[in-house]
């Protein structure tokens, strides 16, 4: 065999090969979905990474941009149930760890209830704002092991808890009111 026509025959082979991997690629419904909901922009001043999209569920819909600061995550912001709102949103911290999560229970296009982890990764803690204000919390969850310890509520809306609710198990155990100025409940209801 000639040198030209190995080389040939070498053209064709390598030309078949790439061929096989276009149709196999197209032939991935996963590879695909990723490669049509995976995108990423650029801060064109300085080059660098600025946003990611993604398919959380996986149907073929961009539903999740994760802000980024190059290549560290700064904040996602999600649409779980793709009704074109944002509904969750997810911070996190210099190391790439959620460090609080902000969820719309009301359906509205900012957050009006963040959950804070322990160290364990369960759940710690969560704040609620009636007016979606971060600023503004007026109901004050706390939890041991996922379940709900007690909870507290601001009633007059000068951003301190005036009743306190707190829970044995998921039974309702006492009711404590009128705090002083230190923030100290001065009465106290047993429920039995």
């Amino acid at each position: 065999m000639t040198r030209s026509r190995v080389r040939a025959n070498g053209l064709a082979v390598a030309s078949l090969a790439l061929l096989a991997l276009d149709v196999s690629a197209c032939a991935d419904p996963e590879r695909e979905r990723l490669k049509a909901t995976t995108k990423a922009s650029y801060d064109s001043a300085s080059g660098k990474l600025s946003e990611l999209t993604g398919d959380a569920n996986k149907n073929g819909r961009i539903d999740t941009w994760t802000e980024m600061d190059g290549n560290r995550a700064v904040r996602s912001r999600i649409d779980t149930n793709e009704d074109g709102k944002v509904d969750r949103w997810e911070y996190y911290d210099q190391a790439g760890k959620v460090t609080k999560i902000g969820l719309s229970r009301q359906g509205g296009d900012r957050p009006d209830t963040w959950a804070y982890s322990a160290a364990d990764g369960r759940i710690a803690r969560m704040e609620v704002s009636s007016t979606a204000d971060e600023k503004k919390i007026d109901r004050w969850e706390r939890y041991e092991n996922d379940v709900l310890v007690s909870v507290e509520f601001d009633e007059n809306g000068d951003g301190r808890p005036d009743r306190r609710l707190t829970y044995r198990g998921t039974e309702l155990a006492s009711i404590e009111t009128e705090p002083d100025a230190s923030g100290q409940y001065t009465k106290k209801v047993d429920v039995k």
